[in-house]
Parts: C-alpha cells; structure tokens; sequence
C-alpha cells in the first residue's frame, strides 16, 4: 500500500489532539474510519505509531520522530499550496510587546508590496514554534543560538527600570544601571531581555526572582519582591496601576532581531519581509 496525504494527516491529527475522538472531529471522520488510517498507515511503515491507552493515544518513540518531521513537512505543504492558489502569507511570531508604530507600519507595507498577508502569533518558546512550523518568522529581542534557525539584526532598543510604584525608587527621574544589581532583580527566564549575563562579573545582582512570562514578571514586579528592566517600546505598550517605568542611564540596548527556519531561507515572502524589517544601511 502507498502511503496517502490523508494517512499522514490523520497521524498528525491522533497524536496532536490525544484522542481518535477529538482527532475525528477535527477531519469530520467517523473513529472507526480514523482508527482503520492509522492502521494501514502503521501497516505501511512496518512500526507501531501510536500507543493505546486509558486516556487516548500517545506516539510511541517511531512516533514521536516521525511526528517532528511530519509538522514541518505538512506546514510547508500548506503554504505551497496556498501560495499556488494566490493565499499567501506569513505568520510571524512573537513573545511580547512589540515597538509601536514600527510593526504596525512594517506589516502593512509587507502586504502591499508582497500582496499576501501577515499575521502575528504570540509564542513564548519561540524556537520550537518555528521548528515545529506554528510561525514562519520571528521578532525576536536578545541573542538566540539554535540549529536550524537563521536570523538577522534589526536595531537595538533602549532599556527602562521597572519598579513598584510605591517604591521609593519610582519617585526617582533617572536610576543607574549598576543600581539594578542593588537590588533583587526580577528575570523573565523564558522570553525575558534581561539576565545577570549583562552585567559585568563583580556588579552581577546577588539575588534572582524568576517567572516564566511577562504578565507574572510584571505582577511581581508591582508587588515590590523585586525590580526589573524592559525595553521603552514595552513599557509603553504594557502599563500596570503597580509599576512604574524609570529611565536608566549606561544601561546596555536590547537587539530585536528576525528569525526563520534556516531550511526557508530562499522563501520570496520571508526575504520579503526582511528586506522591509530592516533599516537602510
């Protein structure tokens, strides 16, 4: 038997959603129907796909691979596709606030001169949304190293003190930014811009808060367990009652770079895009 579009999509569906039913709902397919693709699918590869059990199906370790692959091939696909029938698109990623007016303006003119459109999609783990083929690009802010991934350099942003708003500091009109270091600070560890690593060896902060996302590095923030730092475009975007957003002198800037699958890199609407994103030289 020759391996069909439908029997791999059907995989992907089963192993996505966790359940036949589920999966069944999505391709509006009968279970039996759904349970008799993967069959055949399993058949003609000679393994074992999917593991049956109490709470649905899981991938089995041959599963498990040929998922990974099978998201991106798919994903790809998809927007071939698309682009033949004159739908083209992009999906560009991100974690946080992004500079306002800039990417407003930068998405119009991409669907003007590109003629296809763009939509933003907010990811924390930006590097596996685009392994996986969730996005096509990303604007990213910080230095991010991965196989497969290829990037370039936008600008550079300048950076605020954030602080609780009852705090004495949030009366100051300028803070240090060896004064941070004074302080517990607060670090986004997943998608964050700031980091111990950007202060030199001796003036590092003593002492770290960590969260996972920038609505609980805010909330922390305005409690007063800690201070933190941001970029002004995202102050400016994200204002909280509880903090308030002080200028910092010899602070270093936050690059915002664009990243993409390095597998892409020839794709018209990615150089597109690129080529808008960044700054005359």
């Amino acid at each position: 038997m020759e391996v069909e579009l439908r029997h791999l999509r059907a995989f992907v569906a089963v192993a996505t959603r966790g359940t036949f039913t589920a999966a069944g709902r999505e391709l509006r397919i009968t279970q039996p129907a759904l349970t008799r693709t993967i069959q055949q699918l399993e058949d003609a590869v000679g393994a074992r796909l999917l593991e049956r059990t109490p709470r649905g199906a899981e991938p089995t370790p041959a599963g498990g691979e040929l998922l990974e692959r099978l998201r991106v091939l798919l994903t790809d696909l998809d927007a071939a596709l698309a682009a033949a029938g004159g739908h083209a698109g992009l999906r560009i990623g991100f974690q946080w606030a992004l500079p306002d007016p800039w990417i407003g303006d930068l998405l119009a003119a991409f669907e003007s001169s590109a003629g296809a459109r763009a939509r933003l999609v907010r990811r924390d783990d930006i590097v596996a949304a685009l392994h996986a083929g969730e996005v096509d690009a990303a604007l990213v802010r910080g230095n991010v190293q991965a196989a497969g991934i290829a990037g370039t350099l936008l600008f550079e942003e300048d950076r605020v003190a954030a602080v609780a708003a009852g705090s004495e500091l949030a009366a100051r009109t300028e803070l240090e930014w060896t004064e941070l270091a004074r302080h517990p600070l607060v670090v986004n560890t997943v998608s964050g811009a700031t980091s111990p690593a950007d202060w030199s060896g001796g003036d590092r902060p003593g002492r770290l808060i960590e969260c996972g996302s920038y609505d609980e590095w805010l909330t922390i923030v305005a409690a007063g367990r800690g201070i933190g730092s941001t970029t002004a475009s995202a102050a400016r975007a994200h204002t909280h009652a509880g903090v308030t957003h002080v200028p910092l002198r010899g602070a270093p800037t936050v690059p915002l770079r664009l990243l993409w699958p390095s597998r892409r890199s020839s794709d018209r609407l990615l150089r597109r895009f690129a080529e808008l994103a960044s700054p005359p030289r």
